[in-house]
């Protein structure tokens, strides 16, 4: 869901492949930016010494890259390679490895489906997992983009209806296990081996809940410990925010204040032994105390002061930051603990906007191309710089990401890299 400043390089990618390098890529760093929403999902980098005002026009655009396809795929970045999604019409969706160094295409492999990709790849101790549009979750090799296995969500696991815009969660793995989203009443999450495929447990819907047209929405798993037990938290349609045992898939609550009837999307915040959740379509939010086995609502923020469409929000220290607004962003911060609104201020680009974190400042892209870099204060906004990203096609709905120094901002089928460290 997201002035101008010169091209120091233009890199047309093609569809004829580099060969592979030689040297296979190496477990995800400190500094890496292994899966959706950084190495823990805050999205939050562990980065210093950035720039924190922008000159007039943006930083230095270092380099871009076109040819990616369709798509609102996010990017993954472990060691050298850098891994995105794009849609490439009767080819289908495909991940795309690139040569950080050379901006070389090393490999695709097709994931399945036609259409535009919403889900960002996530990069394991060697292997590269990802979802289609049309339910197709697949394991490559990173080096070489050999496929390892593929399942499908509905055919193979027992997924639910076909949601409106498509099946958009990015996998997340955790220890052994990769967790992801059938949407099936007797799968409404599930765990599969992330070396096999073979699926370890289904979460099934307890009787009260069955027969209401639960299904996956386009939200992607928190884990959350709460009361000594583990738990993946997502948004299911019809169902709201719903928690499930880690251990085994035992199904465990659901909170359903929060869901809408059209399109339930943004990552729940885990919070201490609690979890902030928000939607848009005139929602709201609210923050969630949990138990080992249960959900209370410890506040309710009306659509009039906080709703998030897509854009996600972040938590430094005990503060939220976010946009708000359906199909809007203003940038906003929150006292967590009990939901007062510190500040909100008119948004400095058009449309949603999506945001990440680095060394004290929030960098939001918003739908229309607009950048901004706004300093983390609670105590007050103050706007650091903005910019304009050569005009795309569509909206510019994939989340940004700050890596090694470089601000990553996928819009369409290009990808364009500016460095913000500070010199």
């Amino acid at each position: 869901m997201r002035r101008n400043a010169p091209l120091a390089l233009t890199v047309l990618l093609t569809g004829v492949l580099a060969l592979p390098a030689l040297a296979g890529p190496k477990p995800a760093g400190p500094l890496d930016w292994p899966q959706w929403r950084g190495p823990d999902r805050s999205a939050v980098a562990k980065e210093t010494g950035l720039l924190t005002e922008w000159p007039e026009g943006g930083p230095p655009l270092a380099w871009q890259v076109g040819g990616l396809g369709n798509g609102y795929s996010s990017v993954t970045i472990v060691g050298k390679r850098l891994y995105t999604m794009g849609g490439k019409g009767s080819s289908g969706e495909s991940v795309i490895c690139i040569d950080l160094a050379t901006r070389d295409v090393l490999w695709r492999a097709k994931v399945g489906g036609g259409g535009r990709p919403q889900s960002t790849p996530t990069i394991d101790e060697g292997l590269v997992y990802a979802l289609a549009t049309d339910g197709q979750v697949a394991c490559f090799d990173a080096s070489t983009g050999k496929e390892v296995w593929r399942k499908h969500l509905q055919r193979d696991l027992g997924g639910g209806q076909t949601p409106t815009w498509k099946f958009a969660e990015s996998p997340l793995i955790d220890g052994d296990r990769l967790i992801c989203t059938p949407g099936g009443e007797d799968a409404v999450l599930a765990a599969l081996d992330k070396k096999t495929g073979k699926p370890i447990w289904k979460s099934a819907l307890p009787a009260g809940l069955r027969g209401k047209g639960a299904h996956a929405q386009y939200a992607t798993i928190a884990p959350v410990t709460a009361g000594g037990v583990k738990q993946y938290v997502t948004l299911i349609k019809n169902l709201g925010l719903v928690g499930v045992a880690a251990a085994d898939g035992t199904f465990l609550w659901n909170y359903r204040r929060i869901n809408n009837g059209t399109a339930n999307i943004p990552t729940a915040l885990p919070y201490g032994e609690g979890v902030f959740c928000s939607t848009a379509y005139g929602t709201g939010a609210a923050l969630l105390k949990l138990t080992a086995t249960s959900a209370q609502e410890v506040y309710f923020l009306s659509a009039n002061t906080y709703q998030n469409h897509h854009g996600g929000f972040l938590r430094i220290g005990e503060h939220l930051y976010g946009g708000s607004g359906h199909n809007a962003g203003k940038p906003t911060c929150i006292e967590l603990k009990t939901g007062k609104v510190l500040w909100q201020v008119d948004q400095p680009g058009g449309g949603s906007g999506s945001v990440v974190a680095a060394d004290g400042h929030l960098y939001f892209l918003y739908q229309k191309g607009q950048v901004a870099l706004i300093e983390a204060k609670p105590d007050r906004y103050q706007l650091q710089g903005k910019f304009d990203l050569p005009r795309q096609g569509g909206p510019a709905w994939a989340h940004p990401v700050v890596c090694r120094g470089k601000l990553y901002l996928r819009w369409a089928d290009k990808l364009f890299c500016y460095d913000v460290k500070a010199k």
